[in-house]
Order: structure tokens, then sequence, then C-alpha cells
């Protein structure tokens, strides 16, 4: 089964969320865990794609910004995706930006949900929470 964990950051900046969103994936691809990083926000995605370039001189994220009909069959060796579309089924982590939880949530070992203060981001990720709960999927919380 799935493990849910939800990051709840305490403020409104999204430059804070998307640096987060950052930082798990790196940690992630430090674990040998491939990455999608999913949102249907094809503009916040392209910001994702350039600030894992340099959120940190020192890091290094191989990862790649797909289309949204690019990833339907595609097995990839780049560790970390983006996309607004559906992950391959290679990968290990999901990193759920969408307003929704996405129908494929469930292929992945573990779902990470960034919550920040903004009201549509806070009330999103609710009823994000709400339905993990419902179905009885483990969640972690870790306040930021």
């Amino acid at each position: 089964m799935t493990r849910v964990d939800f990051y709840v950051l305490s403020d409104t900046d999204s430059d804070n969320r998307t640096k987060l969103v950052c930082k798990l994936a790196e940690k992630a691809f430090r674990h040998d865990k491939c990455v999608f990083i999913h949102s249907d926000d094809a503009q916040l995605l392209q910001q994702l794609d350039d600030q894992l370039w340099h959120f940190r001189p020192d890091s290094f994220v191989p990862h790649r910004l797909l289309g949204s009909d690019e990833i339907a069959n595609q097995i990839d060796s780049d560790p970390v995706q983006l996309s607004c579309g559906e992950p391959g089924n290679d990968r290990h982590v999901l990193i759920n930006l969408a307003s929704k939880v996405p129908p494929f949530f469930s292929r992945f070992e573990r779902a990470l949900e960034v919550v920040n203060q903004a009201d549509n981001v806070r009330d999103a990720g609710r009823d994000r929470y709400r339905f993990y709960q419902q179905r009885g999927y483990p969640l972690h919380h870790h306040k930021m």
C-alpha cells in the first residue's frame, strides 16, 4: 500500500514550496528512487525544471520535463521526471502538486504532498488528505 506523506509549510510563499519539492526530489534521488513530479500546472513544472538545475550550488538532480503525451509508455533513465501526464511504470516516488489526487497514485511506494498556507493550496491539500484517509492509506504529517 502506498505511504502518503504530507509536508506542510507554515507560509504562503510558492518559492518555499518549490524549494522543498527540489529538496525532496534530491533526497529520493540520493536514495536511488525514481521520482515523478506531477502537476496540472505546466508553468509550475517549467519553474521546477529550472529550479532543479540550481536550487543549491552543490546539488545535481538529473531530471527531465516531459510533455503530457510523452510519458504514457516510456521507461526513462532520468531519475526525476516532471509531467502533467501519466507516469511510466518505473517510478517509486510521486510528488503531487496537482489540485486533486491523480488516479495513478497507488502505483507508487510513496506519495508526497507538499502544501503551504495559500488558500487554494491548503484547501485542496485538505481535500486530498480526506481522500487518502477515507481509503485507509497510511498518512504521515511533517510540519516544516
